[in-house]
């Protein structure tokens, strides 16, 4: 009696386990897919911005999947690109990508599942949802333009007259969608996350 009480818990840690890593390998490919959806669905490119769903996918992993896995989901990701897989945006990768100003955006990746997990873990109401969201976008930019500054300023020969202000100037444009999509991740995590424990309660 005692012997199989003990297996059935580490079953379950094993199959919750597996099904971690089943999902964070699914949120790579997710992310390969949003870097490029300017290139699947041209119409979403305006006025030469890229419009990527990067930030939206980054989020929606910590939402679903907790800290932890979703962390582990965006490493992979990075990974992979930096292994020479053509996940980046424009269908690059290679090592090379860590010269590149907008690199801190993938490494920000990291971050962003990660506190958006936690920030569900501990709050898994509808406002805690679009709240983790919205951090988590503030995240992904907060590191990702400090990064482009920096490397334009240290090793990407940016022109004198380049300034702070001017690196968030350049990522105006893509903030509206990324605060809307944000938002939309978080009503939909929240939605999805309630059918989630309910399969997982059947």
């Amino acid at each position: 009696m005692g012997t199989s009480a003990t297996l059935k818990p580490n079953r379950s840690k094993t199959m919750v386990g597996t099904l971690g890593l089943v999902y964070s390998a699914m949120f790579a490919a997710l992310m390969m897919i949003g870097a490029n959806i300017t290139y699947f669905l041209p119409a979403l490119s305006v006025s030469g911005v890229p419009i990527t769903l990067q930030t939206f996918f980054a989020v929606l992993a910590g939402l679903l999947l907790g800290s932890r896995y979703g962390a582990v989901s965006m490493t992979v990701y990075m990974a992979i690109g930096l292994a020479g897989a053509p996940v980046f945006a424009k269908f690059s990768g290679g090592a090379s990508a860590i010269i590149s100003p907008t690199f801190g955006f993938i490494v920000s990746f990291i971050f962003v599942a990660y506190v958006v997990g936690k920030i569900v873990e501990k709050n898994s109401t509808v406002v805690g949802f679009v709240t983790a969201a919205l951090v988590g976008c503030v995240v992904n930019y907060l590191i990702g333009t400090n990064w482009l500054f920096a490397a334009y300023k240290l090793w990407a020969a940016a022109p004198e007259a380049f300034t702070y202000k001017m690196a968030w100037v350049w990522m105006m444009p893509p903030l509206p969608k990324d605060i809307i999509l944000s938002v939309v991740a978080g009503l939909f995590g929240h939605r999805m996350a309630r059918v989630l424990r309910t399969r997982r309660s059947i």
